[in-house]
């Protein structure tokens, strides 16, 4: 039997996919994904030939007009994943000196002299972990195989997702939760599924991201930042003076990108560069509070700057520090070091205690109402008592049986979806549609009540035009000129 196969290949600036269409005898197969992977398949059956050619040359005809394009397959490859864990043995010190008297820095004590932080419970997510956020109903963790969990704060599972490839961070944009993926993807976990919201192109080494009111910033392996807006493109790219930018903030003001060479504050509209600071070590993460910025180094130490770019408390550690954290107030300053350690210290930068996690160095860390949480290389999610009085009796040597939680087996792990639900049903929800403008397909909100010009961040793997869907939300962005949406999307038909 015969086959006639169809190779399609759609590159823009943010988006890099294939679209395969395979027809042998009365069998139509399509094979669809991102560029480099094997992709999703399906077959379809029809009753003669010349029926399957014709679903075919539809299907074709439709991705052509999406702006796909007849390629060989093969000619463009996968994009190159950053595995952070690379950064372990850049940033080794398995032998850091003893500060001398009087330079304001601890002594390192041996390790077995390090008591043990008060552990309330230890989650296993499996693998090496980067992403944490804690709210107030959950505690989420995701790891380097590509699995997030969402656990409640006895350490239950709540639910679990699974996306193509490690997670590289979770970040909060208000009510809206985002996973950063090595597959270039950002996925929007706020629905029943994680749907893909933003595509970083194949030349952006990621690092790290950050999103503030659906305006997405990423740094890369060479230094530079990208910032991208609610509709997947690209608005500038900036250098920043070293590579490697490890960390990138946003708020309502600027762009905030930590990198071998320091801290660069950019500005939103255009990237001019409003300050940068020097700092000792190159900067590997970061956190940030209402009116300070926190950079964490490879030379031991958390520097605070205040948004206007103004010295803060420097913070001394033992080794290369992973990740920082603070108090929402900023009165707290928490830190993790290569050799396994957590710190807090005073806004001023002295320091209130050290102690050992036992569960391998803290990657990322997040504080929420006396306790700290923090992912690990080992894979670990561990919720730490640092309540005063837990930390008093940790430093004597007393701290809780921690208990060891393991992912259940019979919890199933919710993929990212690139369809979605029907519905005819229109008395609830928001009612927008798909339409297309130049080459673009866009949405917008056909609902009384709402500005009709304003184009909607929504999903592009499930933009069809002419298709209207019912949304559970639709909020307008704080800058005002366009809608997001929140939650489940079903797309409308006839009763």
């Amino acid at each position: 039997m015969s086959e006639e196969i169809t190779y399609l290949e759609l590159s823009e600036a943010n988006s890099h996919k294939f679209y395969e269409v395979k027809v042998a005898g009365t069998q139509v197969t399509i094979r669809y994904g991102r560029i480099g992977d094997a992709g999703q398949s399906s077959s379809s059956n029809f009753p003669t030939p010349e029926k399957a050619v014709a679903e075919a040359n539809k299907k074709i005809n439709e991705k052509i007009k999406k702006g796909y394009e007849r390629a060989v397959q093969g000619v463009r490859q996968k994009r190159a994943v950053t595995r952070r864990t690379a950064m372990f043995d850049a940033y080794a010190d398995p032998a850091p000196a003893r500060a001398s008297s009087g330079s304001g820095r601890a002594s390192t004590p041996a390790p077995s002299a390090v008591k043990r932080a008060p552990i309330i419970w230890n989650f296993d997510s499996g693998s090496c972990a980067f992403g944490v956020f804690v709210d107030e109903n959950l505690c989420w963790v995701g790891n380097e195989a590509g699995s997030i969990f969402a656990l409640n704060h006895d350490g239950s599972v709540n639910a679990k997702y699974k996306l193509p490839e490690g997670v590289k961070c979770i970040v909060a944009d208000g009510d809206w939760l985002y996973a950063g993926c090595d597959d270039g993807n950002v996925y929007d976990l706020s629905g029943k599924a994680p749907r893909a919201a933003y595509r970083i192109a194949d030349n952006v080494d990621i690092y790290w991201l950050d999103i503030y009111d659906g305006i997405l910033a990423v740094s890369d392996e060479n230094g530079r930042v990208t910032v991208i807006n609610h509709e997947d493109e690209s608005q500038w790219t900036k250098k920043s003076k070293s590579d490697r930018g490890w960390m990138v903030r946003c708020d309502e003001i600027g762009v905030y990108h930590g990198h071998r060479g320091g801290v660069t504050m950019y500005d939103w509209e255009d990237g001019t560069v409003i300050w940068h600071r020097d700092t000792p070590g190159d900067v590997l993460f970061g956190w940030q509070e209402e009116t300070m910025v926190y950079a964490c180094t490879s030379l031991r130490t958390v520097h605070a700057f205040t948004k206007k770019g103004e010295a803060g408390a420097d913070c001394q550690c033992d080794g290369a520090v992973f990740s920082c954290a603070t108090s929402p107030d900023g009165k707290l300053i928490f830190a993790g070091d290569i050799n396994g350690a957590v710190y807090c210290f005073d806004e001023t930068g002295k320091r209130l205690w050290k102690l050992a996690t036992g569960c391998g160095q803290a990657l990322s860390m997040q504080y929420f109402q006396e306790k700290l949480y923090i992912v690990t290389r080992n894979g670990s999610l561990a919720c730490i008592d640092a309540s005063e009085a837990a930390i008093t009796a940790a430093s004597q040597g007393t701290v809780p049986q921690a208990v060891a939680i393991t992912a259940p087996k019979n919890i199933a792990a919710t993929a990212v979806s690139t369809s979605v639900d029907t519905t005819s049903d229109t008395s609830t929800g928001v009612i927008v549609e798909c339409y297309r403008e130049g080459s673009e397909l866009r949405v917008r909100v056909v609902s009384e009540g709402f500005e009709r010009a304003w184009h909607c961040q929504f999903p592009k793997d499930v933009r069809e035009e002419g298709a209207r869907y019912v949304v559970d939300e639709v909020r307008e962005s704080s800058r005002g000129g366009f809608y997001r949406v929140r939650g489940n999307i079903r797309k409308l038909v006839e009763g």
